[in-house]
């Protein structure tokens, strides 16, 4: 028997979470089980764990959308036991039991193994907010990025923040974007060279193009800022679109494609091929400074795992929650 956050629904339709101690025999069929050592809380698993459960669909269910842990048993050749491995997206944690457990059965096709440089908890330091930041970055990168600073929306939260840290690490100029401004200090620590107040990128847009002003754009919010923001870029430059917070909606015109030739990116974490998957991983380790990692960590053990889900709903999470789910 093991622990795990377990997620169930009463026929009220209420939902409830609390760790207990289930079995290898109630795990889902997979190629592969870990031993779990690390997940991490991101915005997906506060909606899993929520009252209204909306990403999930059949009870109970174990929320966790990322583990790093050591292989334990495998049906494939790719690993054996004692491999370390790291997994992000494939709907773990949503349509699968994820990283919330001390054991995880997945399939080996969603295993990547963890790069040398990086360790199980360095790894979910990370995380799949880290995880996308990067698939962010190698995209704006291989469609060039222009002279300038790079402004990174969204800039407090996990993805925001490893974006920054990658950018300034690499040698960029970052403009980070928050609407708090007691984050300024800790996104300068993370290499920003300049605050961008959100509040100036949410006032009413008046002008289809603005002054160029951005080379590049890690946007992780969306919705009325991303259209904002479309208009201030420099000409040519891309824009990585990871987030929805913002909202699905797009209230911008084709003016700056048009006129001013600028990509936008659409960055999906869920279903990255292998070769994008192990290229990030391997990016990670070698540009991702670790120092400016650990002041964006606050650890987490399981059980404070549904406080933590009401928090990062309601905006309250910095950086990143690394959960130690052996703790």
């Amino acid at each position: 028997m093991f622990n795990a956050l377990v997620v169930n629904k009463n026929d009220e339709g209420k939902t409830s979470a609390a760790v207990e101690q289930i079995g290898l025999d109630q795990l889902p069929a997979g190629d592969v089980t870990v031993a779990v050592e690390y997940s991490t809380v991101n915005y997906k698993d506060g909606l899993c764990i929520g009252p209204g459960g909306g990403l999930v669909r059949n009870y109970p269910h174990i929320p966790g959308i990322d583990f790093a842990g050591t292989v334990e048993a495998s049906d494939d050749a790719r690993y054996k036991a004692g491999d370390k491995v790291v997994l992000t997206g494939w709907r773990v944690g949503e349509a699968h039991w994820g990283g919330y457990s001390q054991k995880a059965r997945v399939k080996a096709d969603w295993l990547v193994p963890l790069p040398n440089g990086l360790d199980t908890r360095q790894a979910m330091a990370v995380g799949t907010a880290g995880f996308t930041a990067m698939l962010a970055v190698m995209a704006l990168e291989d469609h060039g990025i222009k002279d300038g600073p790079i402004l990174v929306t969204g800039a407090a939260g996990g993805v925001g923040s490893v974006a920054t840290a990658i950018l300034a690490h690499l040698g960029h100029q970052v403009a980070a974007v928050t609407g708090r401004p007691e984050t300024a200090d800790y996104l300068t620590a993370l290499g920003a060279t300049q605050i961008v107040a959100r509040e100036e990128l949410n006032e009413t847009i008046k002008r289809p193009m603005e002054a160029e002003a951005w080379g590049g754009c890690v946007d992780a919010v969306g919705g009325d800022m991303l259209a904002r923001v479309l208009g201030q870029m420099k000409y040519g430059a891309s824009v990585s679109a990871v987030g929805l917070a913002g909202g699905a909606g797009l209230p911008a015109t084709v003016i700056p494609f048009l006129l001013r030739g600028v990509n936008l990116l659409g960055i999906d974490s869920v279903m990255q091929p292998y070769e994008n998957r192990l290229r990030a991983w391997e990016r990670i380790a070698k540009d991702l400074p670790m120092d400016k990692l650990e002041a964006m960590v606050q650890p987490a053990t399981l059980s404070d795992l549904p406080g933590l889900g009401r928090d990062i709903l309601k905006g309250q999470v910095k950086g990143r929650v690394v959960v130690n789910v052996n703790a």
